[in-house]
């Protein structure tokens, strides 16, 4: 009977394409589901790199490791992901390196420079950085001289200008020139238990640095480290400047450089455990 032959033929042909379809519709489920899984491993790889920073003061005139040279001034290298950032460079080169080579870190390796502002115990050390690694890329704030940054430049280094918020890297950011009369940008670093504030020296003020970042970022704040400018205030300065970082949420202290004595006695009173007496050769890992 031709037209019931006819008739299976046709309905083979339906059933076959319809189970070619159903096979190419599991195929490309089952490739969408494997890329998502791919993605988010890879995606969390990514997020992992950025939680695993750590923070190493190469230069300072306070101590923490004897084996380092303790100097007026200020450096801090910043290790977050694959990227290494020094925040500044200290007043004298032979002195960083010298720092650096104890702390098993080769210049060669450093990524990018950022520097604070344009006084000679933040950027002395430039020089002999750029020596021994022309190929960084230095932020710097904009309201540099321009004989600094030819300088820098006929090193081969390159120079960017920094005026506003800026990203560095990723999870670095400048908080871009801040201040009057001596204009200085401070390093945002975002981390898995908030931000680390990394500050040269905070002549607009440490208060007005950390209100600029939070209303920059909207994050709460892990970690304030550096040079806090306040080595002449007298003790109602600073327990008021106190109760301003405890209004701002700020978790932990590590005053260093130009911050005085007094201020680190008071700050290790009020914050007790979460007080870290930071100096030259001073490792922390977040």
């Amino acid at each position: 009977m031709p037209g019931i032959e006819s008739k299976l033929k046709i309905s083979k042909g339906r059933m076959k394409e319809k189970n070619m379809l159903t096979y190419a519709l599991i195929f490309l489920l089952t490739l969408f589901f494997t890329m998502g899984s791919v993605n988010k491993v890879k995606g969390k790889q990514e997020k992992t790199d950025l939680e695993n920073v750590t923070l190493i003061t190469a230069y300072d005139n306070y101590g923490s490791n004897p084996e380092l040279k303790t100097s007026w001034g200020f450096s801090c290298l910043v290790k977050i992901g694959n990227a290494s950032v020094l925040f500044d460079v200290g007043g004298d080169s032979k002195i960083l390196l010298s720092n650096l080579e104890k702390l098993h870190i080769d210049p060669k390796e450093i990524d990018l420079v950022v520097l604070s502002h344009i006084h000679g115990d933040h950027v002395g050390g430039l020089e002999g950085l750029l020596e021994v690694n022309p190929k960084v890329t230095v932020y710097l704030p904009r309201s540099f001289p321009a004989s600094f940054k030819q300088k820098v430049t006929s090193y081969g280094a390159k120079v960017i200008e920094v005026s506003s918020p800026t990203q560095i890297s990723e999870g670095i950011y400048s908080t871009g020139e801040l201040g009057v009369w001596i204009k200085e940008q401070s390093l945002i670093v975002k981390t898995e238990k908030g931000l680390v504030v990394i500050t040269g020296c905070s002549h607009p003020g440490i208060v007005t640095i950390l209100k600029k970042v939070k209303k920059l970022h909207h994050e709460e704040i892990f970690l304030v480290l550096g040079g806090f400018h306040l080595s002449g205030a007298n003790d109602p300065e600073l327990r008021g400047i106190i109760k301003d970082f405890r209004e701002l949420g700020v978790e932990k202290v590590a005053p260093s450089h130009c911050s005085g004595d007094r201020t680190r006695k008071l700050f290790k009173e009020e914050y007790g455990a979460d007080f870290i007496a930071n100096g030259v050769g001073k490792v922390i890992c977040i």
